[in-house]
């Protein structure tokens, strides 16, 4: 991902030359904002979602055994 740095650079860089003065202000600015909207989506790392789904995708194959088992438990019994 890029950094915010750069995000804001181009930005920056997008803008017409008539706020050539005004840029690196801009620049800032554009790094503030992006900084607050990104602090507001709650974002995790990468390492930390990967061993979240890693948990999940254990967790719904024991689930997965496990309903075998109580079917195989529940199933009706041919000596009955």
């Amino acid at each position: 991902m890029r950094s915010l740095e750069d995000m804001a650079a181009r930005l920056a860089n997008a803008l017409p030359p008539q706020v050539g003065p005004m840029r690196e202000e801009l620049k800032a600015n554009f790094k503030a904002v992006l900084q607050s909207q990104l602090a507001e989506l709650d974002l995790v790392p990468r390492e930390e979602f990967e061993a979240t789904r890693d948990s999940l995708v254990h967790a719904r194959a024991r689930l997965g055994e496990l309903e075998a088992r109580l079917d195989a438990l529940e199933a009706p019994k041919e000596n009955d």
